[in-house]
């Protein structure tokens, strides 16, 4: 059973029970940190964008049209953009073009 079907709608001594729903805090300050990485990946290269203020959908679609730009993998897990292979320069110009500011030179 899922969460979403054992979840308390009514009691008999408040009434019905609404569900207080947080919005989560965006993490970083809202300039895109590029940087390759190859820990805990086997000596691979994966370059990593972090620190951008969008939620998931927006941070999803943002990962999907850079990697169809650099023409390889990659993935979105916990607000990081993964893009497999070194391609910092090219990914900071394409986030500026984006008009995302970005760290560094």
């Amino acid at each position: 059973m899922s969460n979403k079907e054992t979840r308390l709608v009514y009691s008999t001594e408040i009434g019905r029970i609404e569900e207080e729903k947080e919005a989560a805090p965006l993490e970083g300050d809202g300039k895109a940190l590029v940087q390759k990485s190859t820990k805990g990946r086997g000596g691979k290269i994966v370059t990593c964008i972090s620190g951008l203020h969008l939620d998931k959908s927006e941070l999803a679609a943002l990962g999907k049209t850079l990697k169809k730009r650099c023409g390889t993998g990659g993935s979105v897990k916990d607000g990081i953009i993964e893009i497999q292979g070194d391609w910092v320069e090219l990914l900071k110009t394409e986030l500026r073009k984006k008009g995302l500011p970005v760290r560094g030179k």
